[in-house]
């Protein structure tokens, strides 16, 4: 009984952001309800959200865009959070192949972790909204079922399947980052030479010493810090590199387990 009690859970117990993401929110009786949709809302702020930061992003502001009252868009979206938990989860509607791809599951992991990529780089305020929960609107979840089919025909048991998507899913939300904040630094004015370090290189290696910074200092006076040296650098490009060590780690743990069997 005890088991059957805890398994009741009700519909109407979901926050209401949520709830409006799966289509069992109550629409309002009054107000402009012919002209204004809770998706018209939504894609209005992502549109001033990618043009101007989260920031920028305020109830009235797009009851202004829409030209209506502030108070007219609160009887479709109850708050500020409930918007942008649905801003969130408009963007992460990714097509993706629904049939099974003939690429092993290394190459699946790269393509999940770079299509998560390539959200924060269409919508860079994505990372800004902090972390309150795991994934419980449809298109996010729906990520989270790609993720866990790169790992279908592993010989992993479900809490290492899910390990792996926190892992995968934490690195290109780490990569989406700062791909983000250097490309607004570019795009404030700031030069690729002062975001990677080089136009300060020659400074450094006279402030940097040995006995202070021990071993940072033979890798900034290789030039492998500020990427002086750049045709030198056989690794390639830093993301995809560490991508690869994760996805060799992962191949690693595989084996060991197939050691124990």
């Amino acid at each position: 009984m005890k088991d059957k009690e805890k398994r009741d859970y009700k519909l109407e117990d979901l926050p209401s952001g949520i709830a409006i993401s799966w289509g069992l929110d109550k629409q309002p009786q009054r107000g402009p309800k012919r002209e204004l949709s809770i998706n018209q809302i939504v894609e209005t702020a992502i549109e001033i959200a990618d043009q101007e930061g989260l920031a920028a992003l305020s109830m009235s502001r797009i009851a202004s865009s829409l030209g209506f009252t502030t108070m007219s868009l609160y009887r479709y979206i109850p708050s500020k959070d409930d918007l942008l938990l649905l801003m969130q989860e408009k963007v992460s509607d990714i097509d993706y192949p629904t049939e099974e791809s003939e690429a092993d599951w290394r190459e699946k992991m790269r393509q999940y972790v770079k299509i998560c990529i390539s959200v924060f780089q269409t919508h860079p305020w994505f990372g800004d909204i902090p972390i309150t929960s795991v994934p419980l609107t449809p298109n996010q979840l729906k990520m989270v079922d790609i993720a866990l089919r790169t790992t279908r025909n592993l010989p992993l048991n479900d809490y290492e399947k899910m390990s792996i998507v926190l892992l995968l899913s934490g690195y290109a939300r780490w990569c989406g980052i700062i791909m983000k904040d250097m490309n607004t630094a570019i795009q404030a004015g700031k030069s690729p030479g002062a975001i990677s370090g080089l136009d300060y290189s020659a400074a450094l290696k006279k402030l940097v010493t040995r006995e202070r910074y021990p071993d940072l200092y033979p890798v900034l006076m290789s030039g492998a810090y500020t990427e002086e040296n750049e045709g030198e650098n056989t690794l390639g490009d830093d993301f995809d590199f560490g991508l690869e060590r994760i996805i060799d780690g992962i191949e690693r743990y595989l084996l060991s387990k197939e050691k124990k069997r």
